[in-house]
């Protein structure tokens, strides 16, 4: 495959586009807004069971349409519909956010598990094309370009909407409130326009088997049973998926939960923004390095140091008292959340039929999304119970430990060997 630098760059500008929904709204301003504007600001520990349960719910929606989306993609030449479809619900919902006034708490939730639905069923499609974009040879480096757009496009909105918040009469807006609202617009916005390019300028893989939309459906449906027994017989894949299942959901939940907790500990919201900016720019250039320290020492022992680098951050944040504590692990998950997120996406091609990938690629999002179920509600549930959101936040270290025990069993050479076998 010759690869074209405006195809892999317009699909690595997705993660431009969207990155801005995960850092301004899902890391950053929802969860501050949800506890002390929607919510009852007085009730730190129910307000972070809600925001788990939130988190959850818009997980288990994606993980049960992800692989009947993937299968039906597949055979109907429509990831990028699907992706459009999923990009405006994303943005109309994330939009809709700045419309609700205070102690709406019920109907942020439902724009907010909407807006998730779009975000994360748009990345089933948007990992999927890059089959199109990147051969075998390639696809690390085009997978953590995307990530590193990702973090310097997010982190470039963000940091002018933090700035909004700190400082919103420099702006003309009157209040922190009205700041944040109408940072949930810009990311709409941007979400939308950075999405484009992808949408012109990225050739859809071509199926094998092109259909009519209702005939896709239904063999999409019917694909999806032989899914199921692909994914038996592809044992490898199956450990591999079992492994991410467990180590992407203490990812994604300290990703989602990071600010909550340090509310429910008593840390001011503009400290916990700053800091947040902060692991965007740290993010940015430690994915592109990662990606080379990768080469050097391989992408499997690569991602299970960042494993063993997030069981760090989440003991000492046990013990975090000062402020300065935030600051530190939030320049430790800079160093790691690209790279693990992005050599765990390339590592999955390695051991998947190259035909077949929006449709494996629908399990892996599945596997991902359902992990995110277990964590915000475990974090969420083991706070309310204990009373104790440190105990919360220590609940989310048996997930890295568990999946880097499963990953070290995964023998890559054997699941190429399996893969190869569907092509």
């Amino acid at each position: 495959m010759t690869l074209s630098r405006k195809s892999v760059i317009a699909w690595a500008l997705y993660d431009w586009a969207d990155s801005a929904f995960a850092t301004t709204v899902m890391a950053g301003f929802f969860p501050v807004f949800f506890k002390e504007y929607w919510s009852d600001p007085g009730a730190m520990n129910e307000s972070t069971f809600y925001l788990g349960l939130a988190n959850s719910a818009a997980s288990v929606i994606v993980a049960a349409l992800s692989p009947v989306l993937g299968a039906i993609a597949d055979r109907g030449s429509a990831r990028k519909k699907f992706l459009i479809l999923f990009t405006f619900l994303g943005a109309v919902m994330t939009g809709g956010l700045w419309m609700l006034a205070q102690g709406e708490w019920r109907m942020a939730v439902l724009f907010y598990v909407c807006a998730s639905v779009g975000f994360a069923g748009g990345n089933i499609f948007y990992d999927s094309l890059i089959t199109g974009v990147a051969d075998e040879t390639r696809v690390d480096y085009v997978s953590a370009l995307g990530y590193a757009l990702g973090y310097i496009g997010g982190g470039l909105l963000f940091l002018v909407n933090v700035l909004m918040y700190l400082y919103p009469g420099f702006f003309g807006i009157g209040s922190r409130a009205m700041a944040v609202r109408i940072s949930f617009l810009s990311v709409a916005v941007w979400w939308a326009v950075f999405s484009l390019p992808l949408f012109f300028f990225v050739k859809e893989p071509a199926a094998d088997e092109k259909s009519g939309a209702r005939r896709a459906v239904v063999q999409g449906i019917a694909q999806l049973a032989d899914t199921l027994r692909d994914i038996r017989h592809m044992k490898v894949a199956g450990i591999f998926l079992a492994a991410y299942w467990l180590y992407i959901d203490g990812v994604d939940t300290i990703i989602r939960m990071a600010v909550d907790y340090g509310k429910s500990i008593g840390f001011d919201s503009a400290s916990l923004i700053t800091a947040l900016l902060m692991v965007q720019f740290i993010a940015f250039p430690a994915a592109l390095l990662y990606g080379l320290f990768a080469r050097r020492i391989g992408a499997v022992r690569a991602v299970q140091i960042a494993i063993a680098g997030y069981s760090l951050i989440t003991l000492l944040a046990f013990f975090m008292r000062e402020r300065w504590h935030f600051f530190a692990l939030a320049a430790m998950i800079g160093l790691f959340q690209g790279g693990i997120q992005a050599l765990s996406r390339s590592l999955y091609t390695r051991l998947i039929p190259r035909g077949k990938s929006a449709q494996f690629f629908g399990f892996y999002n599945m596997v991902g999304k359902f992990a995110a179920v277990i964590g915000p509600a475990l974090m969420g549930t083991v706070t309310l119970v204990t009373g104790n959101a440190r105990y919360g936040i220590l609940s989310v270290l048996a997930l890295f430990v568990a999946g880097g025990v499963i990953l070290s069993r995964v023998d890559f050479t054997e699941g190429r060997r399996i893969a190869d076998r569907y092509l």
